[in-house]
């Protein structure tokens, strides 16, 4: 079996809600400022997998956390994948090392308008209503191809869950992972490799957390396992 090239592009699955997501960006940038990687940013609702039985879709809501978030990135994508970009990095940023509220309209709008951009961009989006099919769309593929959570990546139909982090690497080392993930493409029916969580990496989770838990207004569910968050 022979190795496939190494990717030169990435479609990466997100939700601005997610903090394991959102670190894994910042190592995914890291790869990409050092190989000219293309990261195709994509969606994934962690309140619609995560619904519970009875309670409104996140699409049947006029308002709703991260789904909202992602309509306006929506938004901004169909002018320039760099700006969806700006718009996450930024709005990541706020909730998951400042403990703000992008996922509220008002802070919404003053990190929309701190990018240089019309703040009118928030309305805009929610009131197109094909914001929300986009979002949707790319949803239901990483459903389909058997994913719950992310981060979420594809290479072409290649689909691997993570890598999950709380303190992403820089430099030569964010590329040694890069190598890691990539080597599984030549492994289709590799399906996982876990390492365990003990005590202490629970109290390091909850530790690195602290902004997120801070501006979150949600329950955070992980699924597959239970973790316990203090109360925010």
């Amino acid at each position: 079996m022979a190795a496939p090239p190494t990717p030169t592009s990435v479609d990466f699955h997100f939700d601005v809600m997610c903090p394991f997501a959102y670190q894994t960006s910042k190592w995914i940038r890291s790869v990409r400022e050092q190989t000219g990687l293309t990261i195709n940013w994509r969606f994934f609702s962690l309140e619609e997998i995560n619904r519970v039985e009875g309670k409104k879709h996140p699409w049947e809501r006029e308002w709703t956390y991260g789904w909202s978030m992602m309509r306006i990135g929506a938004l901004l994508r169909r002018t320039d994948m760099a700006l969806l970009d700006d718009w996450y990095a930024v709005a990541g940023s706020a909730l998951h090392e400042q403990g703000r509220k992008p996922h509220d309209p008002g802070v919404a709008r003053e990190l929309i308008a701190g990018m240089g951009l019309d703040p009118e961009i928030v309305d805009r989006a929610i009131a197109d209503p094909s914001t929300g099919d986009e979002v949707r769309a790319e949803h239901d593929r990483v459903v389909d191809a058997g994913g719950y959570g992310v981060p979420t990546l594809f290479f072409g139909d290649h689909c691997l869950f993570g890598p999950v982090l709380i303190d992403p690497p820089s430099g030569e080392a964010a590329l040694r992972l890069w190598t890691a993930v990539t080597a599984w493409l030549e492994f289709p029916h590799l399906f996982e490799l876990q390492q365990p969580k003990t005590a202490r990496h629970h109290a390091a989770i909850v530790d690195s957390l602290r902004p997120y838990l801070a501006g979150r207004d949600w329950v955070s569910i992980n699924r597959g396992e239970v973790i316990e968050f203090p109360s925010a």
